[in-house]
């Protein structure tokens, strides 16, 4: 499954905000410095739909706060 996600890293918050079934906008606490804040988007993810981390991998836009995500 494919999921458009609209990164916010650096929140106050951290949590994912579902918009519709394939997009969600997910705030992170991490800054997006050296990959944390695409390791914490994962692994918020992975909590979110209850799935192993491993089985989420962001596939495009590492370095964009446009992210398309692939749950495994």
């Amino acid at each position: 499954m494919r999921l458009f996600i609209k990164a916010k890293p650096g929140a106050k918050r951290e949590g994912v905000e579902r918009i519709n079934a394939t997009h969600f906008v997910v705030r992170v606490k991490a800054r997006a410095k050296a990959g944390e804040a695409n390791r914490a988007i994962e692994k918020a993810l992975a909590e979110y739909f209850k799935a192993p981390v491993t089985k989420v991998h962001i596939i495009r836009g590492s370095s964009s706060r446009e992210k398309v995500v692939e749950l495994c």
